[in-house]
């Protein structure tokens, strides 16, 4: 009776949703991608990986590199139907003066892009065209030794790197040249509706009303598009203020001025969007991404947390004092695991007061609010690469959420290292 009443408990909370939501999400897409072209894309990369690892060469050729350019012509994205839903994913465009060009450009406007580099283009591409002559020359000379000659080998691989740094210091040149139309409005009206009724009827399950929830998701949708707008937004976008902090700035100031509009409150998820946004985020985290991160990373995700919970618990029990140990581990497991989840699931399991368990949650809401903020900015300041500074977020910030967020302003790889950690 026991197992079945927690049962359906279960399926009454904001995680069962989460999970119920992220896997369609992630289902939809296999189908969609995999129905037409999991056997076709499987054979043709079988073939270019053999081609690859039958090279000769102690270094990548040239014969390597169009390979892989060959791979990454298979790449989900690349095909029909996965092209046709990047579009309805597709995130706006960088803009400087206009940000409605950053979701739709006439043919006059993209002419206008394919002439203004046009010339600078042609240049390109025949320098590029002679720094592949140059790179398969070397490449040649270091193949008749039979790659056993260092000076030559060292030459080739010299060349070659020329050559596709060139390719890649380009590529902002390339794209205006192949500027292409385009409107995302009708897509973005499209994805507005897929997830409100995507949300709305996990609301339902929840105990909600579709049509009231409909109401304020349509505020909250609203509100993202333009975070996301703005934080494409060149100059901007250079000194690191992305959409993250849009989305806290304008939060901030509409909570602070107008106040939360009553009719917006149903749609104020936040926990089932992150979730749901993690269930997915967490489908690329493969095993393969896991040994990439290595042993500082797993350290970090796997020891340090044990180690700051006792430590925490000891200092608030020995130095600072604290005459409730409920109070204390539950503090402790806020602060070391994973925010607001942790600390409820530690209150209960331990038998912490209310008081407690609000004080608790109080502390951490402080600190995360300043740290999602501050360590973004002094990680910055140090210099530190976005996959150190991904970990230590991780392993610093509470909330999964203002994790997700810190992550974010330094870059994509900081935040996919900080949501792993």
């Amino acid at each position: 009776m026991t197992d079945t009443t927690t049962t359906k408990s279960f399926r009454k909370t904001e995680d069962f949703a989460a999970l119920l939501m992220g896997g369609l999400i992630l289902l939809s897409g296999l189908l969609v991608i995999f129905m037409g072209y999991a056997n076709k894309i499987t054979a043709e990369q079988k073939v270019i990986n053999q081609a690859m690892e039958a090279i000769p060469a102690p270094f990548h050729t040239v014969e390597w590199y169009d390979q892989l350019a060959a791979l990454k012509k298979l790449e989900g994205e690349k095909t029909a139907v996965g092209s046709f839903l990047k579009k309805w994913t597709g995130k706006p465009g960088g803009w400087k003066s206009n940000p409605l060009s950053s979701m739709q450009k006439s043919e006059r406007a993209a002419a206008a892009d394919r002439s203004e580099v046009s010339t600078q283009h042609d240049s390109y591409t025949i320098e590029l065209a002679d720094l592949r002559q140059l790179a398969e020359a070397a490449q040649a000379n270091a193949n008749a030794e039979n790659y056993q000659d260092e000076i030559l080998n060292a030459n080739a691989e010299q060349a070659i790197a020329s050559w596709r740094a060139h390719a890649d210091s380009q590529s902002s040149l390339r794209k205006k040249a192949t500027s292409k139309p385009f409107n995302q409005w009708p897509y973005l009206v499209l994805l507005a509706l897929f997830f409100t009724l995507l949300f709305g009827l996990s609301q339902i399950g929840l105990g909600g009303e579709f049509l009231i929830f409909a109401k304020g998701f349509a505020f909250v949708f609203a509100l993202a598009v333009i975070c996301q707008l703005l934080g494409q937004q060149a100059n901007a976008k250079d000194i690191g203020f992305g959409y993250a902090a849009w989305a806290i700035l304008l939060g901030l100031l509409i909570s602070n001025t107008i106040g939360t509009p009553t009719w917006v409150k149903p749609a104020l998820v936040s926990e089932l969007y992150i979730k749901t946004g993690l269930i997915i985020l967490g489908a690329e985290i493969l095993f393969g991404k896991i040994l990439a991160i290595g042993l500082p990373g797993i350290f970090v995700a796997w020891v340090v947390t044990p180690i700051v919970l006792l430590s925490t618990y000891w200092f608030g029990q020995k130095i600072l004092k604290i005459p409730s140990k409920t109070l204390n581990m539950t503090i402790s497991a806020d602060m070391s695991v994973c925010g607001v989840s942790a600390a409820v699931a530690t209150a209960a399991a331990c038998n912490a007061k209310k008081e407690e368990l609000t004080l608790a949650i109080g502390l951490s809401m402080i600190f995360t609010s300043v740290m999602m903020i501050v360590l973004p900015i002094v990680i910055n300041s140090l210099g530190l690469p976005e996959v150190l500074g991904g970990a230590w977020i991780g392993g610093t910030i509470d909330a999964t959420g203002a994790v997700v967020a810190a992550g974010a302003f330094l870059g994509d790889t900081a935040l996919n290292v900080a949501a792993t950690i």
